[in-house]
């Protein structure tokens, strides 16, 4: 029984908070800067009745400055919340003559209509019973009070927030950028471990509301799993890896003859390098052969096709590694289709080359002398 008091009690425990002492800072400071120059504005435009500068702002400030990346303070869901609860207060306000009724009922479709718009937005629930319970000046202005102040303050309160968070370089309005679409592609998910489908059935069978996005959590995990394979498979670098007698091509070589190099070796890609051996770019064979055949099915007329040379279809941003980086950090690369991985000092001197199939080979050896089975049958299945 007393175990069971523990364990419920547990729940009353303060969560962790995932932010560092300097976004704890800044989100306090760009809260008071942002109620500051709206409570500023809001009474020299409107004039110096309390209700212009309404509570639920302070809340608004809070998901704004201290969790930009939250879906719920997001423009939309700030500004459209909090339009969208104040002209459900009022209607509440007008209809239901007893205010405890009217404010409950005004709070519960405050909910339902922000769900119906996707802007669910904490605060506005405040600002839906303040519609009811704020008082003869706030009744005056019927549903005026959508627009200003609620409206006014909202678009305020938003531009601040965008300004403030954008000197930081913070990330707000929140973009969604980076390994979400490596999630999408079905083939390189598999082979991280999870995919879109699998995220998704995941969040349908937890069945509650998360105040994170689908995107940063798939980026979350494809993170950690990026985390596990470095502490497992990290000792393992490029130097220990690359193939050293790497077939080169130079820029001002004969396209028809890099095309025969790659058909001899049967590779998918040539490095390119100068005279003193700096890479320049990467010449793969589909983009060779596919740029001959444009010329040779569609000629310029009365003139011979050009002599190509390999720098006319080469690719100048290119991927690379240096001999010291892990291995392992190449596999996302290599999953999304690059063929080919030059390896560079630091002068960006061609020191080596990574494919795909040499760095299969030796993860999979590492996985071999690894005592975790797991990771030798999941490499196994692979290969």
């Amino acid at each position: 029984m007393l175990s069971r008091f523990k364990h419920v009690l547990s729940a009353f425990a303060p969560a962790p908070v995932g932010a560092s002492a300097r976004d704890k800072f800044l989100g306090a400071l760009g809260a008071l800067l942002g109620l500051l120059c709206t409570e500023w504005i809001s009474r020299h435009a409107l004039g110096e009745a309390n209700p212009w500068f309404i509570a639920p702002m302070g809340a608004s400030a809070v998901l704004a400055f201290a969790a930009p990346a939250s879906p719920l303070a997001q423009p939309w869901s700030l500004v459209a919340g909090n339009i969208s609860a104040a002209l459900v207060g009022v209607f509440f306000a007008q209809w239901i003559p007893e205010p405890g009724l009217a404010a409950a009922c005004a709070a519960a479709a405050a909910i339902a209509v922000m769900f119906s718009l996707r802007c669910l937005h904490p605060p506005s629930g405040a600002v839906a019973l303040t519609a009811v319970l704020g008082g003869p000046s706030i009744a005056k202005l019927g549903y005026g009070y959508a627009l200003y102040p609620v409206a006014l303050n909202s678009a305020m309160l938003l531009c601040v927030a965008i300004v403030f968070n954008g000197v930081l370089k913070r990330n707000y309005p929140h973009r969604h950028v980076g390994t979400a679409p490596a999630v999408l592609n079905h083939a390189a998910a598999t082979r991280l471990g999870f995919t879109s489908a699998d995220l998704d059935e995941a969040l349908r069978n937890h069945d509650q509301l998360l105040d994170i996005s689908k995107e940063d959590l798939a980026d979350i995990v494809l993170e950690a799993e990026r985390r596990a394979s470095l502490r497992r498979f990290g000792g393992l670098d490029c130097a220990q890896v690359m193939a050293r007698d790497v077939v080169t091509v130079r820029d001002d070589e004969a396209l028809d003859q890099a095309v025969r190099l790659l058909d001899r070796h049967r590779l998918a890609a040539l490095p390119v390098v100068d005279e003193q051996g700096r890479l320049l770019g990467l010449l793969s064979h589909g983009d060779a052969v596919a740029r001959k055949l444009r010329l040779e099915l569609a000629p310029p007329l009365g003139v011979a096709a050009p002599a190509l040379a390999v720098r006319d279809c080469m690719r100048s941003e290119v991927a690379f590694a240096t001999p010291s980086m892990p291995a392992i950090e190449l596999a996302k690369a290599m999953a999304s289709g690059i063929a080919c991985v030059p390896v560079v000092d630091a002068t960006r001197t061609l020191v080596g080359a990574i494919y795909p199939s040499q760095l299969i080979d030796a993860l999979y050896q590492l996985a071999l002398a690894s005592p975790e089975p797991a990771a030798v049958a999941a490499l196994g299945a692979a290969a």
